[in-house]
Formats: C-alpha cells, sequence, structure tokens
C-alpha cells in the first residue's frame, strides 16, 4: 500500500503524507451518537459517495475546556458530541501485513482524545514500520453514564462499545491500509489500560486484538448498583429522565453537579467502566484470573510516583477516618489493620496510598492472573526529571517516551533533555514494538524476563535499564495478604 487514496468498506479516503508517513485522519467509525442514538450503542458509519478528505482531526467529546488548552498546546479543538473519528499513521514505504497498534487514550474517563499532541503515531509508525491508530470515544455522561441500569432501551458501558466498534473496524479495514487485522496490539495509559482491562474481560471484544499493554492502568469497576445510584443522581439534578432531550452543555453542568456531591476525593471516579451482565459481566481481574482473556501476551507496568501528579504542598490531607475508609474500601478488613502502617497520615502517606491502591496494586494483580494463561512481561517507569512534579516518575510520564514526541516535556520541564533520556525513548519503543511484532518485548537492548509468582521479575526503566525481582515485596505481601 503506497496510494494516498483508500478504498474501505464504507467509500475512499484521501489522506495526506509528512516526513516520510502517510496518514488519514477524521475517519468515521460510527454513527454520530446524537439524538436519539445518545446513551445507545454505536451503529456502523454510514456509507458515502466520492472520495472524503481525511486531513484533519474529527471532533473531541465534550469535556471541560480547563486541561485542554495544555493538552493541545493552547490550540482548543473544536468540541461535539459527533465525536467517533479515528486516525491511521502507515509508513509511507510501500508494506503489507503490518502489525497494528491501536491507542485508546487516558483522562480518567472524562477527558482527553485520541487526536491530543502526545499521541501523534507519526514517529512511532515511520520509525517502527507499523500502523498506529488512534481514537476517539464518548466521555463523561456520554459514555460513562449507565442509563441501561435505569431503562432497558439504553445501553450500559457505551464508552467501551465505542472502542469495541473502532476495533471492529480496525478488523475489518486496516488491510486497505496496509495493516494485518490477525496482528492488532491495544495500548493505552491510565483510564486507556483500565479499557483494556475491560476489554479482555468483554465478551464482544473477543478475537478483535491480540495483544495488549496497559501503561498506569488496570482493573478499575464500579458496582451496577452504584452505577443505578449515579445515573438516578443525574436525572435528579438534571430535572427530568428526558436526557436525551439535554444539551450538550446542560449535559456536562449536570455532570458537574453531581461530581461535587458524589466524587468525595480523588481516589473516586464518578464515571467508569460498570459490571454489567450484558457487556461487563464480571470484574476484570476475577475474570482474567478464570481464563476470560486466554492466550493474550500482556505487558504491564506503572510509573513509581503516579499520584504525585495529582497533589500539590496545599493539597487538604484527608481525615484518618476517611484514610480507613479507603483502605477498608479497597483492601478489607483483615488486610486495612496491617496496610494501615503503609500510609501515615500525612500528606506523603495519602499520595502514596494512592499509588498502591489505584495503580501499583491493580497492575500486580492483574499481572498475576494473566500469567497463568499467556506470556505477561511487567515494568516500572522510574526516570524523572529537576523540575516539579516532574522531579518524581509521575502518571503519563512515559508517555513522551513511548510516542516520541518530546515537545511538551520539553516545555514543562524547561531543561535539556539528555541523550540517555532519548536512548531510554529509543529501548522502551524497541519493547513496545518488539511485542506488537512478536508477542515478545525482548530485544537487543536488554533480557527482560517473564512475569511469574514465584519471581515477579520487574523491569526498572530508568537511564539505566535493570531488572529486579519482586520490588516493594514486604509491601506487596501486605497488601495481598501473601
Amino acid at each position: 500500500m503506497t496510494a494516498l487514496t483508500v478504498q474501505t468498506r464504507y467509500g475512499a479516503l484521501k489522506g495526506t503524507a509528512e516526513h516520510g508517513v502517510h496518514s488519514w485522519k477524521g475517519i468515521p467509525y460510527a454513527e454520530p451518537p446524537v439524538g436519539k442514538l445518545r446513551f445507545k450503542a454505536p451503529e456502523p458509519p454510514a456509507s458515502w459517495e466520492g472520495i472524503k478528505s481525511a486531513d484533519s482531526f474529527g471532533p473531541i467529546c465534550p469535556q471541560p475546556t480547563d486541561l485542554l488548552s495544555m493538552s493541545f498546546s493552547g490550540d482548543i479543538p473544536p468540541q461535539s458530541e459527533d465525536c467517533l473519528y479515528l486516525n491511521v499513521f502507515t509508513p509511507g514505504s510501500p508494506g503489507t501485513n503490518r502489525p497494528v497498534m491501536v491507542w485508546i487514550h487516558g483522562g480518567a474517563f472524562y477527558l482527553g482524545a485520541g487526536s491530543e499532541p502526545m499521541y501523534g503515531g507519526s514517529a512511532l509508525a515511520g520509525q517502527g514500520d507499523v500502523i498506529v491508530v488512534t481514537l476517539n470515544y464518548r466521555l463523561g455522561p456520554f459514555g460513562f453514564l449507565h442509563m441501561g441500569a435505569v431503562d432497558e432501551s439504553y445501553a450500559n458501558n457505551i464508552g467501551l462499545l465505542d472502542q469495541i466498534a473502532a476495533l471492529q473496524w480496525v478488523k475489518d479495514n486496516i488491510s486497505a491500509f496496509g495493516g494485518n487485522p490477525d496482528n492488532v496490539t491495544v495500548f493505552g495509559e491510565s483510564a486507556g489500560g483500565m479499557s483494556i482491562a475491560s476489554l479482555m474481560a468483554m465478551p464482544d471484544a473477543k478475537g478483535l486484538f491480540h495483544k495488549a499493554i496497559l501503561e498506569s492502568g488496570a482493573s478499575q469497576t464500579m458496582t451496577a448498583d452504584m452505577a443505578k445510584d449515579i445515573t438516578t443522581a443525574f436525572i435528579n439534578e438534571a430535572g427530568t429522565d428526558q436526557l436525551q432531550a439535554l444539551s450538550v452543555n446542560d449535559m456536562l453542568k449536570t455532570a458537574d453537579k453531581v461530581r461535587s456531591t458524589k466524587e468525595q476525593n480523588i481516589f473516586q471516579l464518578l464515571f467508569q467502566p460498570a459490571i454489567d451482565p450484558a457487556t461487563l459481566p464480571a470484574e476484570p481481574a476475577k475474570a482474567i484470573a478464570d481464563g476470560a482473556a486466554e492466550g493474550i501476551p500482556m505487558i504491564i507496568g506503572t510509573n513509581r510516583d503516579e499520584a504525585y501528579l495529582f497533589f500539590t504542598p496545599d493539597t487538604e490531607i484527608h481525615s484518618e477516618k476517611k484514610q480507613q475508609d479507603y483502605l477498608l474500601h479497597h483492601l478489607g478488613e483483615n488486610c486495612t489493620k496491617q496496610a494501615a502502617d503503609l500510609y501515615p497520615h500525612s500528606l506523603t502517606g495519602q499520595i502514596n496510598m494512592m499509588t498502591d491502591l489505584i495503580f501499583w496494586r491493580p497492575a500486580v494483580a492483574f499481572a498475576q492472573g494473566q500469567s497463568q494463561y499467556a506470556p505477561v512481561w511487567m515494568y516500572r517507569f522510574d526516570w524523572h526529571g529537576q523540575t516539579p512534579p516532574f522531579h518524581k516518575a509521575v502518571h503519563a510520564l512515559e508517555l513522551p517516551f513511548v510516542f516520541g514526541n518530546f515537545d511538551s516535556l520539553k516545555k514543562t520541564l524547561q531543561e535539556p533533555l539528555g541523550d540517555d533520556t532519548k536512548q531510554l525513548s529509543k529501548q522502551i519503543q524497541s519493547a513496545w514494538l518488539a511485542f506488537a511484532k512478536t508477542g515478545n518485548p525482548n530485544t537487543s537492548h536488554f533480557n527482560w524476563p517473564e512475569y511469574q509468582s514465584s519471581s515477579r521479575d520487574t523491569l526498572i526503566f530508568n537511564t539505566a535499564v535493570s531488572v529486579e525481582s519482586d520490588p516493594d515485596s514486604e509491601k506487596r505481601r501486605i497488601l495481598f495478604q501473601a
């Protein structure tokens, strides 16, 4: 495939060429989820006549704008409920049957877009001889207000169903771009990693991807009762059960009001996947431990200091009772008593608790469960800069290393990035690319042992790459009572 005009199942697309990479942006993978399709599962897109130009990104899902300026370097993109678009990046050189890497963005299921500059797929596709796909999915009340909990005519987990629809589009169309629909790797960070954890447990996603990379996100769901409670609160706050008639702005305003009363702390997410018999029948960590994703190799890991990104020196310290409640919610009564000493009643204790309970512990549980059914490789990202908050290995700091897009990091750090930083990026990319191509991340750069419960070998990404056996073993034994 070398032409910029390709024929998909729905019509012809004309892309663009730049710096040796071809790209097609703003490709509709589903019908616009507006009007009667709000809160409904995505439907296939309509076909078109002639050649559709695919030279610009589609709108992003409506969301609060306060963080968008930072994500898009001051140039806030258009927002619309009509947001179900994806983007394809390929090497410009001829090639067929290339491995496919599908990126699912993070943002607490409330923020973000596949078109963020950080996620530009040109560098990864051009240097790695792979095809990179990025996508939008419905967020916040548009994607994770589970209306099916109160009205069976609607669907639950529609943000996840969007991701499945995008993966189905890839399966059906990526060969036209020179990709191999039978060699698809999903990779994602934060809510993207949590989404992938859910996809691995969802029957409707089976067969749509073959390998998975979860960065700083594993199993994260709410119960069906919680989903119903939040949906009922949203309807009450809106003053109507006819939510399809609400404007986009009223939807966002209502969501903010419900968040202010329901989201009592940063450990909780108001909008997230929910257990649902029709779409996500079991909690992902349990489903994986029971073999739901048998045969899917996985890379999974976290950043050493994840939660430092979400706190400032002025952040309120929760009461000791709240802290105990958080531990009880995540660990159960027996484990809570032993774990309490790990997290002193201080800001540092609060930060470390969030790092462990929201990111590290779920990742270890997921790695342990999946390692019974497929090869698993675990990592920890330790690299950090000198400028707060990036003087710690905070949440999302690995992203520029994965994509090779360092412009935003350079601006934020306001410090030069040395050759060791670029070398680390090459090492991470080489592992991700090798995994996408072969199902094994080992390269000439390092030997990365598989994760096994007997050794728990973990690759440490820093200026020097090393392997540690069962890092933080004492803490792990307390948190898992093992």
